[in-house]
């Protein structure tokens, strides 16, 4: 993997800007899919759901509080909100592995394919869910919240989420509109890479400790590490081994735990009522990046059962319809089957519903919704772009 190949990761051809001492790719070939990492965002999604059914602070177990129905399962689960910092640091590998040799407009094109389809679904139907037959818990949802929350930046206008757990959306959408600006700028590159992984979680640190507000929040200083962190875990994997990407990657597996140190124990106290002390995140943290970098740089990232891409093909869907849909069935399960038969079977359910939304919903629809984008884009690009002047030839003599 030695080599002094420019390397520009969005387009094939060389970069423009200068780098030195940078290692050549694997293979020129598209990589095989890493599928124990689609088995460990399946775990992740898991994680999320009996977080938000077993410990997530709601009474609709017929108790005060869901940790009451659960007084054991709950001190386990409390920590399943880490499944989302889990999403970010995957987020953060899978979304260079997805821009590698794409332009602008086939890295938009992707991301709407990919996200578009199943959120429309999940909004739509949450939306009808809260508005209409629960209204008690949509809290004055309408209209104007479900068509802005279509679009996906809804928060933008200032409108509430259809679904609580839209927010993480917004969070991953900011982190897209970063790496598709580095991408009309010719800046997707290693080196570049790498200094955003240094710069990114570095300033929202400082802007943390000197109580910059609006800064923090502008570079979303909670999960710029984590990202950051996954971004170098690619380039690990793409072009090789270094000193220098293995103490950027500690870096920000400092920084995220830092975060989440703070982060963690304040929302299992205010969102479940435990007090779980900051250590405890610290090693979830350094876990979490371990176990990634486990399944993508050793000989586990050969692991090839198909299994595990359907089950990461559920992730999406579960996570957009499990929670105010579980909490429903519940509320109406619970009094009648008992909690014990009522958690397997929401699960059930919510899984399900996932697997039927990805098969005729998602795959019918991403590929042709993510060329007619890009297709859309070219021609809106070439209907844009200045038109040269033909000169016109002098009169003959």
């Amino acid at each position: 993997m030695a080599g002094n190949t420019t390397a520009l990761l969005s387009a094939p051809a060389a970069s423009p800007l200068s780098q030195t001492a940078e290692a050549t790719p694997k293979s020129a070939q598209k990589p095989p899919r890493l599928a124990l990492l689609d088995g460990l965002r399946f775990a992740a999604a898991v994680l999320v759901v009996l977080f938000h059914y077993t410990a997530w602070h709601h009474g609709f177990w017929g108790t005060a509080e869901a940790k009451d129905a659960w007084p054991v399962l709950s001190k386990v689960t409390v920590y399943g909100n880490m499944g989302v910092q889990l999403f970010f640091i995957i987020s953060g590998f899978v979304i260079l592995l997805s821009a590698y040799g794409k332009g602008a407009g086939r890295f938009i094109g992707s991301r709407v394919g990919r996200l578009y389809p199943a959120y429309w679904f999940a909004v739509l139907a949450t939306g009808f869910l809260v508005i209409v037959m629960w209204p008690q818990v949509g809290s004055g949802l309408g209209g104007k919240e479900l068509t802005a929350n279509l679009t996906m930046f809804h928060p933008l206008m200032g409108l509430r989420h259809i679904d609580g757990v839209y927010w993480t959306l917004w969070v991953e959408m900011r982190f897209y509109l970063l790496i598709l600006a580095l991408i009309i700028l010719r800046l997707l590159t290693i080196r570049s890479m790498t200094i955003l992984a240094v710069v990114w979680p570095v300033l929202g640190l400082a802007a943390q400790l000197m109580n910059r507000e609006a800064a923090a929040e502008n570079l979303m200083s909670d999960y710029a590490a984590l990202f950051s962190g996954g971004i170098v875990l690619f380039l690990i994997y793409r072009f090789g081994h270094s000193i220098l990407r293995w103490s950027v990657l500690a870096l920000n597996v400092g920084i995220a735990a830092y975060f989440t140190g703070i982060k963690g124990p304040t929302e299992a106290l205010e969102l479940v009522g435990y007090v779980v002390p900051a250590w405890h995140y610290w090693l979830i943290i350094v876990g979490l990046f371990a176990a990634v970098a486990l399944l993508s740089l050793t000989r586990l990232g050969n692991v090839q059962w198909k299994f595990l891409g359907i089950l990461g093909a559920l992730t999406y869907p579960v996570y957009l319809l499990h929670q105010v849909w579980g909490w429903w069935m519940i509320d109406h399960f619970a009094p009648v089957l008992g909690q014990y038969v009522t958690l397997p079977l929401v699960m059930g359910i919510v899984f399900t519903v996932a697997f039927l939304v990805h098969r005729f919903i998602e795959r019918p629809s991403a590929k042709p919704l993510a060329a007619a984008t890009t297709r859309g884009l070219g021609y809106l690009g070439g209907r844009l772009a200045p038109r040269k002047k033909v000169a016109t030839p002098a009169p003959g003599r």
